[in-house]
């Protein structure tokens, strides 16, 4: 078994972010719910304790019982789980006199401390908190202050138990990746040898051993994540690998024959199947986002049990599902954590449809996707590929998805990628396209009054999409492309750009 950190979640919006700074130590973690802790087997080197919107002094708020663990073995507790060790222990948590919440930086430290080595006299970290720690038992060395907050940090004398009530996970903390390298290789003696190629060769040899002599069904789309699903499954099981690429309709301008050629020299069984008379007809007369996602994930799942029903011995459906995905469609771990939206490759198969789900990459984020496609030798122009969402444009069109718009915002994207291809901006944009809305506006074109479509262009930096950023583009390069599509194409006269972030926003306006 792999060495291991594991991390209880609380319920914190960065508790992921926690997981994805220990593995870019290429250190391997697991996010449990705070109830229900695995076995705690010899190869965990190490917990960590996550935040939460709960306050310790609430009467339903989380109580782990840390029996097992604290003094046995190396814990750091984050924020909540910083103070609910100092409350839960003998100390005291108030509510804050002002709320803590964004930068601040630290105006003690102790550099002696094992956990702060080479952290920065002074540097900078991020707060989220209500409550404060007010009062520590006698054995609790403060190794870290702030101006407004005492015991930013500590250690329990004779044990490796550390609390830090800031959040070391997120990038405004300056020397956050320092102290967890302090706490994961110096505390936890961690090996640092979770990396892309011992990911592959344990997952191909997992995938052997699961899948036997079984067919799996893979459903292709032309992106980073079903891509490098492929490969994995292909290097497990060869030809008992088949897969398809469905052409829902709500494609990217000539994406169908364009992906199936990228295909063609990977070595991999693909099928093209044209269904987008389904897709549009179990999408007539449906506007509301989560009926849309459903309807098309309906029609997926259909026309994946037609074809699993072609290829004798099909016991599997491999899908890219990665860990995004399923944190937004539904509570990885258990907690609290909200449902944003419904993802067409979340959730299970029907009762009706026979095939077991297998999704290699479900613990992954997008990066480390992509550093795994790299190591298997993947075309870097699939890896490059800017995420695509897997309902398509049925997701950017606001409102009733027809054919009709359908086209018209096929148009809108192409110009929209082709030119940030052609200025040299596209490998600067995380994920970019455009966005059909659900409204007309008074235009005038050749001396004539015009009624039409309007439309927004998106385009945001990311590293895992769980928070993007509005990219900044060039006024000239926004000029351009407007121009280019109420020039070009028919039933547009207007183009804004949206300026949102995530949060509050999401990446896709569905």
């Amino acid at each position: 078994m792999h060495e291991m950190i594991l991390v209880l979640d609380f319920g914190s919006q960065y508790t992921q972010l926690i997981a994805r700074r220990i593995r870019e130590q290429n250190i391997y973690c697991e996010i449990h719910p705070w109830n229900k802790c695995p076995e705690l087997t010899d190869n965990i080197k190490g917990v960590i304790l996550s935040g939460s919107p709960f306050s310790v002094r609430d009467e339903n708020a989380p109580k782990p019982n840390l029996e097992k663990i604290k003094g046995k073995m190396p814990l750091l507790g984050v924020c909540y789980g910083a103070q609910f060790i100092a409350n839960n222990y003998g100390g005291e948590v108030l509510p804050s006199t002002i709320r803590e919440y964004g930068r601040a930086n630290l105006s003690f430290l102790d550099e002696s401390n094992e956990l702060m080595k080479d952290v920065s006299s002074g540097s900078q970290v991020w707060m989220s908190h209500g409550d404060t720690i007010k009062n520590v038992p006698s054995n609790y060395k403060v190794i870290a202050s702030t101006d407004d907050v005492e015991f930013a940090g500590y250690k329990i004398e004779g044990e490796a138990t550390y609390g830090i009530q800031f959040h070391p996970e997120v990038y405004h903390s300056a020397d956050g990746a320092t102290l967890l390298q302090n706490f994961l290789v110096t505390i936890c003696n961690c090996k640092q040898d979770w990396t892309p190629n011992s990911f592959v060769d344990e997952t191909v040899a997992g995938l052997k051993k699961e899948i036997g002599s079984d067919k799996v069904i893979l459903g292709l789309s032309g992106g980073v994540d079903s891509s490098v699903a492929a490969v994995l499954l292909h290097k497990a099981i060869g030809d008992q690998l088949h897969c398809i690429f469905v052409d829902n309709g709500l494609l990217r301008k000539d994406e169908f024959p364009q992906v199936l050629e990228s295909y063609e020299n990977m070595g991999l069984n693909v099928k093209g199947v044209n269904a987008s008379e389904a897709f549009y007809s179990e999408l007539s007369g449906l506007s509301d986002p989560e009926d849309k996602r459903k309807a098309i994930g309906k029609v997926f799942i259909d026309v994946f049990d037609n074809e699993s029903k072609m290829v004798e011995n099909a016991k599997w459906l491999g899908q890219g599902t990665i860990y995004p995905d399923v944190i937004e469609s539904i509570s990885a771990t258990g907690g609290p954590s909200a449902t944003i939206k419904s993802h067409h490759n979340v959730g299970g198969l029907p009762d009706y449809m026979k095939l077991k789900v297998i999704e290699p990459l479900k613990l992954l984020f997008k990066d480390e996707v992509r550093r795994i496609g790299k190591s298997m030798g993947i075309d870097p122009k699939i890896l490059g590929r800017h995420p695509f969402p897997g309902p398509g444009l049925g997701i950017r069109i606001l409102g009733e998805v027809t054919k009709e718009k359908v086209t018209i915002l096929q148009e809108v994207d192409h110009i929209f990628i082709s030119t940030l291809k052609e200025d040299g901006l596209y490998d600067d944009v995380w994920q970019a396209g455009a966005i059909f809305l659900p409204i007309q506006s008074v235009g005038v074109m050749g001396d004539e009054r015009t009624y039409e479509n309007a439309v927004a262009l998106r385009a945001v930096s990311s590293t895992d999409g769980m928070t993007a950023d509005w990219c900044h583009l060039p006024y000239e390069f926004l000029a351009k492309v407007s121009n280019k599509i109420i020039n070009q194409v028919k039933g547009i006269n207007r183009v804004t750009y949206d300026i949102s972030s995530k949060p509050p926003a999401t990446i896709e306006w569905e």
